[in-house]
């Protein structure tokens, strides 16, 4: 059995001091790949270091809505030469929060839609972020995939309801699911999965944030994507070979990922 954690940021500082350890205890639980999100430009030469150090680590190139303010022509040149690197397989994480709103909407909805086109330009799938911005984050989708052909992407910690979980899959879009999907009060989320089913999903841990229920309150590692895997194959009576073997596939081709 072979499991892709789609969404893990190794290269945060609180893997530091154990990520080899970490990266052992996800082999064991048959983690097999693993892709890595930026959140600011400044993380992203660690990121590829990384990559260019350990098989199986991937890495997505972007500016996180939360910071939007520092996007710029210059930063997105930046992304446009890092997103050639061999080990790149996307845009993200970018999106739009207006939860923390910790850059004004106005710019991340610059830094968005640049971004978004970036990826269109180069052929790349994107990794969306979106917090209290659903609306928003749909309007700006929808025109994106009418003007590019192929465009594809995955909704990272989907949040959605089954509605929008439906009309982004309609759109060639894969659900993110992560540690949400195990906490008890999360029954809107789980509809949204059996409204779906295993064709639209990816699995992901957000490491080292939102871990499943288990671990909560703790620091999360990719190890745990396998209890995720576990959640979803209960919520869809399916076995974990299952959602494995649908949800690897759909990782490696969303991400054109070689073969093991």
């Amino acid at each position: 059995m072979a499991l892709i954690d789609t969404h893990c940021h190794l290269d945060d500082p609180a893997f530091d001091e154990d990520r080899d350890e970490v990266l052992a205890r996800a082999r064991e639980a048959d983690v097999e790949a693993f892709v890595v999100p930026s959140i600011t430009l400044e993380r992203i030469p660690a990121a590829l270091k990384l990559a260019e150090r350990y098989p199986g680590i991937y890495v997505a190139v972007g500016i996180h809505p939360h910071a939007a303010s520092t996007f710029s022509f210059e930063a997105l040149a930046q992304l446009r030469e890092w997103a050639r690197h061999p080990r790149v397989v996307a845009i993200g994480e970018i999106g739009l929060d207006f939860y923390r709103d910790l850059s004004p909407r106005a710019s991340q909805r610059e830094a968005f839609r640049a971004q978004l086109e970036l990826a269109g330009e180069l052929g790349l799938p994107v990794i969306i972020h979106q917090r209290e911005a659903q609306e928003a984050v749909m309007e700006e989708l929808e025109r994106w995939a009418a003007a590019h052909l192929g465009a594809r992407g995955i909704l990272h910690a989907f949040s959605g309801d089954a509605v929008m979980a439906r009309t982004a899959a309609a759109w060639g879009f894969l659900l993110g699911i992560g540690g949400p999907i195990t906490y008890p009060r999360a029954e809107a989320l789980r509809e949204a999965v059996r409204a779906v089913g295993i064709t639209a999903l990816v699995l992901e841990t957000d490491a080292p944030y939102l871990p499943p229920q288990p671990y909560r309150g703790r620091r999360n590692e990719p190890a745990h994507l396998r209890i995720i895997g576990e959640t979803v194959s209960r919520i869809l009576g399916l076995s974990l070979e299952h959602i494995a073997e649908h949800t690897t596939r759909n990782a490696r081709l969303i991400f054109r990922l070689p073969e093991p």
